[in-house]
């Protein structure tokens, strides 16, 4: 079994190669095969921008590749023995993005690694205590278009059982039983198909859960702690995964997609979009579902949880109103362009790190002789990350 891959010029360069696999991450290398053929999607041409004051718009459709390129910029104010850095790097090929070539520069000793499972890609940097001010910069180049699933429409798509277990196994952060598979089962309750359970879950995440502001980066994920506690605030990687888990328990597969918004949004939006010259808190995690006749479908429940409490000063309660139905609609089957997937992997597990593992790899990490360091504060723990639109 193979898969391309990226790997290290000794000039610091990433170039494209093809590797081959490990026994243990056969099912995940189908995966991607089957993930790469289930998601053509039917060129319908690019959505004009419009705001949401005018008609109240959010219609991405695929059908015009965009390109970025996107840089971040880990700077170590103080060193504390020897100082470890992680970045993760775009490693998401399918129909609706590219992940291209990246390069890097450093006064630290560099390498690629991957978590092994899920193929996600990171760069590696270590600071040995003689160095003084330690840093590190890496540019990545990526293509990346609007989704929309059109459910007129069935195409043949093929899964095994391997993959479908895959994908709908537990992890230590996603329980698939208890009080999470409870809560799942009550709201597909009467549902003949998994877009039908899938809708269901959808809907309940937009009613019962809700955007907090509050919360820190993009929430730790921890599903079955909200749900038992009846705590149901959160960010998106919180409100996500809660749909991920809830999918999965009830034999839906499906996945987080941990990324980072980029540009602004075409729709006029201000909350669905990132600014490019600063994009420190635009990280963004979606989610995906894989039905039979339509492969992997894009999903985005907590971008309009986020619309509903953030997009204007008053916290919008109704997915129906004006503002929040054309998103709410868009956002089952779809999401816009204007933002880039990082990886797909739960639970891991940072080279050489002495801390334990991580949810998901979407933000810098970094870690020295006193412990790891905080992602959520990048001016004390300082990144910098940008975005550049490269014309065609």
């Amino acid at each position: 079994m193979y898969v391309s891959g990226l790997s290290f010029h000794h000039s610091g360069v990433l170039i494209m190669t093809t590797v081959q696999t490990a026994p243990a991450r056969r099912v995940f290398v189908r995966q991607l095969a089957a993930a790469t053929a289930a998601v053509a999607l039917p060129s319908l041409g690019r959505a004009q921008a419009t705001t949401p004051s005018a008609g109240r718009r959010f219609a991405p459709q695929p059908g015009r590749w965009r390109s970025f390129e996107v840089t971040t910029r880990v700077d170590i104010a103080r060193a504390d023995g020897v100082t470890r850095v992680w970045l993760p790097i775009p490693s998401v090929n399918t129909d609706w993005q590219k992940s291209l070539e990246s390069s890097y520069s450093s006064n630290g000793t560099a390498r690629m690694a991957d978590d092994e499972r899920y193929g996600a890609r990171m760069l590696m940097v270590e600071f040995a205590p003689s160095i003084t001010q330690p840093h590190v910069e890496l540019s990545s180049r990526i293509l990346t278009q609007d989704r929309a699933n059109d459910w007129a429409a069935r195409k043949t798509t093929t899964e095994d059982a391997a993959t479908r277990a895959y994908w709908t196994a537990a992890t230590e952060m996603l329980p698939t039983d208890g009080i999470v598979r409870k809560t799942a089962q009550d709201a597909v309750r009467g549902a003949r198909s998994d877009v039908e359970k899938t809708q269901r879950i959808y809907d309940w995440i937009i009613a019962n859960t809700f955007r907090e502001p509050k919360v820190r980066g993009c929430g730790e994920g921890d599903i079955k702690t909200m749900l038992e506690t009846g705590n149901l605030g959160g960010k998106c990687a919180d409100l996500n995964s809660l749909f991920v888990g809830m999918c999965r328990s009830v034999g839906v597969p499906a996945r987080d997609v941990y990324g980072l918004r980029l540009v602004p949004s075409a729709f006029g939006y201000k909350e669905l979009g990132g600014n490019p010259s600063s994009l420190k808190g635009a990280q963004h995690c979606r989610a995906e579902v894989w039905l039979s006749g339509h492969g992997w479908v894009a999903m985005d429940p907590a971008d309009v949880t986020k619309v509903m409490r953030q997009e204007t000063a008053e916290w919008i309660k109704s997915p129906t109103n004006p503002l929040v139905a054309p998103v709410n609609k868009a956002l089952f089957g779809g999401w816009e362009g204007n933002w880039m997937a990082y990886n797909v992997a739960h639970d891991v597990v940072l080279p050489q790190s002495k801390g334990s593992k991580i949810g998901f790899l979407m933000y810098p990490m970094g870690e020295n002789a006193s412990g790891r360091l905080d992602p959520y504060a990048p001016d004390s723990f300082r990144y910098q990350i940008t975005a550049r639109e490269i014309a065609a």
